[in-house]
């Protein structure tokens, strides 16, 4: 008899951060320097779909593997091997308490994943994704482990996919316990609290990035002075702030905290030695674009923040839509991929942006992402992994 291959899949969300993570306290463990907050976008328009699977069949010799939008991908990292240590002794402690359980935990793990996204361009794909694989594996060992207690695992695979464990406005509290067990993510409002929240993300690039994340880190935590400001007072402000706004549903105050945040951030980074510059022409452009729309709205209607990378994640209310959308959707022009027909059609050019800003955005703008806030990772029955144990391809 062939030997079963059980299976077990997923999707999880990207999630873009409001109050940004930026530094570790402890790189081993993943741990910030710093508390961060962000919104969990809709998994319609952008989501990574795991399957976890695991088999007797597998050959041992061949070890644990992972097939990520259809290219061989590394997991022997010390970040990866954590979280598959982690649930692994999760598995073997359920089975060593009801021995007729089967041996999953001794079985090699065959995962596929893919996104419908760029990966690795500044779009928090490795949020996506570790999630993904955290939960993915979690249900395929039957682990009746919460999302907050995921959280911890997936935080040591990627620090922001602690986040990506929930939908709606999620916490990650950076604790102060040498061993991590207070740095959890917590959902601060679930998306029906605050669902005519919109993002339009205008990818300038969806080139790999020249710094990593984790090296950034490093670099600034090591050599810029006002990082410590910003961990010290700037950053538990704007948690403090930023919870409010949504508790109140308060679009202007959320919006300046996002915008404060994301300058702050950035504002590290250039003050790292040598300094790191994630944001380009394009990007600044975006927030010419934003603060013009705003004045001639005559009150906060969007948002800009920048991760570490060049793309703009505009935040909105569906209400102002075509302050916001309208105005970028006429500057850009069809031409440019990704507009949603529902959301753009009827919508008028209120806004007139400056020619050198609306020309550097037409020239450098290569596609949209017009999306919400969303929920937390869902089960699937669609698999990318077969009954047999081969890779499928997903449906797209």
């Amino acid at each position: 008899m062939a030997e079963k291959v059980y299976r077990a899949s997923t999707t999880a969300p990207v999630n873009i951060a409001v109050v940004k993570y930026w530094g570790k306290r402890d790189a081993k463990l993943n741990l910030p320097t710093n508390s961060s907050l962000s919104v969990t976008l809709s998994q319609s328009d952008l989501r990574t779909l795991t399957t976890a699977s695991c088999s007797a069949a597998y050959p041992a010799a061949d070890g644990d593997s992972l097939l990520l939008n259809g290219e061989p991908s590394d997991v022997s990292g010390a970040r990866t091997q954590a979280c598959f240590r982690e649930l692994r002794a999760r598995r073997a402690a359920l089975e060593t308490a009801d021995v007729s359980l089967p041996k999953l935990s001794t079985m090699p793990l065959r995962i596929v994943s893919e996104n419908n996204f760029p990966t690795a361009a500044g779009l928090a794909s490795s949020a996506a994704g570790f999630a993904a694989l955290v939960r993915a594996i979690a249900d395929l060992y039957e682990l009746p482990a919460s999302p907050a207690e995921l959280s911890l695992i997936a935080r040591q695979g990627s620090g922001s996919a602690c986040r990506s464990l929930f939908g709606g406005y999620v916490a990650w509290r950076m604790g102060d316990a040498a061993d991590g067990s207070d740095s959890v993510a917590d959902q601060v409002a679930e998306a029906a609290h605050w669902p005519d929240m919109r993002a339009l993300i205008l990818v300038v690039s969806a080139a790999k990035k020249g710094v990593s994340s984790t090296s950034g880190m490093q670099q600034t935590v090591a050599t810029s002075g006002l990082f410590q400001e910003r961990i010290a007072r700037v950053v538990p402000q704007h948690m403090a702030a930023m919870e409010k706004a949504i508790r109140e549903r308060d679009f202007a105050a959320f919006a300046e905290v996002t915008m404060r945040d994301s300058n702050s951030f950035h504002a590290t980074c250039a003050d790292t030695y040598p300094p790191i510059f994630y944001m380009n022409d394009v990007s600044r452009a975006a927030i010419r674009a934003v603060e013009q729309i705003n004045a001639a709205a005559g009150r906060t209607v969007a948002a800009y923040t920048f991760d570490a990378g060049p793309n703009a994640v505009i935040y909105y209310l569906e209400k102002d839509a075509e302050a916001v959308v309208g105005t970028l959707y006429h500057v850009l022009g069809a031409a440019v991929d990704g507009w949603k027909d529902a959301v753009v059609k009827g919508l008028k050019p209120t806004v007139t942006l400056d020619e050198a800003v609306a020309g550097l955005l037409k020239s450098g703008v290569s596609r949209v992402i017009l999306t919400g806030v969303g929920e937390g990772p869902a089960k699937t029955d669609e698999h990318l992994v077969a009954e047999d144990g081969t890779p499928v391809t997903a449906r797209r």
